[in-house]
């Protein structure tokens, strides 16, 4: 069975993971790839030999294409991934799931109507470090986790988007709604919620534009720093923090506390995962590397989007997961607007 695919939005994450990763996999014929500035499209369909569309719905609605992913803008994530689950195309599109709960709850619908696969791409799920974290989590190795802290920051997507300039549509609130909130923290949200198997409940949120400027030297109009204080239904208590001016290392590091002892990914240079007993036991793993901006690896999104696919099964993450991590995301915003905790509860049905 071979899965034919067309790639919608030819940025950085289609360059560096989806195309390739698509590329190595033996089930995928990379179709299509479409993208507004047609010299992106046209470097991207030469480098892994696909073809040009010139339009986005003349891919989705392409009788030959099984599948697609939404790499474009946040604000399109709702029109091309609706239409695309609708015309019957499974769909891994790229996070946040949408910017608004409206969007995201129209494409879960049509997902569900029309009985295709969508998954949506909170690709720390896959790190290897953190499905073993979630293993030892939960066979009780620092046993209840009573407080956690989280961060995931960087440069900045100018270093890291495919026009490499301050002019990034990252920057734009009509386009990228959520700042860093929605680059950044919104896979940390998820994480959470995976490695933890339990909700997020409350947030306190502070953020701001505290020092990315736009094209014209003017303060961005979304956020480039949080930091929010989070508990989770169960009762525990943590700290999460998302940053683009991070100008040293990437971090991308979590520590969890438990009644037994603490967990730290990639928070120690020599581990990937390193275990502290409350009796001064140290446990170390090597598994694997997280992907960063300047060191790439395979994602493992690719071959799990197409697994599922190929043996009907249910994503590692679900629409309804994209929407749970929307929704928390935009109490953080919520809180750091009106400066009260914000309840982030299921707001939908």
């Amino acid at each position: 069975m071979t899965i034919r695919v067309g790639i919608i939005g030819c940025g950085s994450i289609a360059n560096q993971r989806h195309a390739p990763e698509y590329t190595n996999n033996p089930h995928v014929e990379l179709s299509f790839v479409y993208d507004p500035n047609p010299d992106r499209a046209a470097r991207l369909a030469e480098r892994f030999s696909a073809k040009v569309a010139d339009s986005w719905e003349y891919i989705v609605d392409h009788p030959d294409v099984d599948a697609i992913s939404d790499c474009s803008t946040n604000e399109m994530h709702h029109v091309i991934t609706t239409r695309a689950l609708r015309a019957g195309k499974h769909v891994l599109c790229e996070k946040p799931i949408a910017t608004t709960l409206e969007g995201a709850q129209s494409i879960v619908l049509a997902a569900a109507e029309s009985g295709t696969v969508l998954m949506i791409d909170h690709n720390q799920r896959l790190v290897a470090a953190h499905e073993m974290a979630r293993v030892l989590l939960q066979s009780g190795e620092v046993g209840k986790v009573l407080s956690f802290k989280t961060n995931f920051g960087h440069k900045g997507p100018e270093y890291w988007s495919i026009n490499a300039s301050n002019s990034t549509w990252f920057f734009k609130k009509d386009r990228s709604a959520l700042g860093v909130a929605g680059d950044l923290g919104i896979h940390k949200v998820d994480l959470l919620r995976f490695l933890l198997d339990d909700e997020i409940s409350e947030v306190s949120a502070y953020a701001g534009a505290l020092d990315k400027k736009d094209e014209q030297g003017k303060p961005i109009e979304v956020y480039d720093n949080m930091v929010c204080i989070l508990r989770t239904a169960s009762g525990a208590i943590g700290t999460a923090s998302f940053s683009w001016s991070y100008y040293g290392d990437e971090d991308n590091s979590t520590i969890l506390y438990g009644e037994k002892g603490m967990m730290k990914i990639f928070a120690n240079p020599d581990a990937d995962i390193e275990i502290i007993k409350s009796s001064g036991e140290r446990k170390h793993y090597k598994v694997g590397a997280i992907q960063t901006n300047e060191h790439q690896t395979n994602s493992g999104v690719i071959d799990a989007f197409v697994e599922t696919i190929r043996f009907q099964g249910k994503p590692v993450v679900t629409g309804e997961d994209g929407v749970r991590a929307l929704e928390i995301i935009q109490a953080a915003v919520e809180s750091a607007e009106n400066g009260k905790s914000v309840s982030t509860l299921p707001k939908h049905g």
